[in-house]
């Protein structure tokens, strides 16, 4: 009998019971959130990514990124200094 009352004592309020449901339904929707904005994130590296291809690169994002990167400006820009 104490057994069986220990087993159902883990089957109700165990780490993997019947009242840890709830816990585990709030679990998957923040999985589901986290998974939401990780395919956005990866669609949007994804798309750069293609902007970027060695044999069809776009040209401003790669002109962008060289001048990001290099600091490089030509004489006829005027820079606009951004507060961070």
């Amino acid at each position: 009998m104490l057994i069986i009352a220990n087993f159902l004592g883990y089957a109700i309020f165990g780490s993997n019971g019947i009242l840890s449901l709830g816990d585990y339904k709030r679990q998957k929707e923040d999985r589901a959130v986290q998974l939401a904005a990780l395919s956005e994130e990866r669609a949007r590296l994804q798309h750069r990514a293609q902007l970027l291809d060695p044999r069809k690169a776009d040209p401003d994002l790669a002109d962008e990124m060289v001048r990001s990167e290099l600091g490089l400006v030509r004489p006829d820009e005027v820079i606009i200094p951004l507060e961070e």
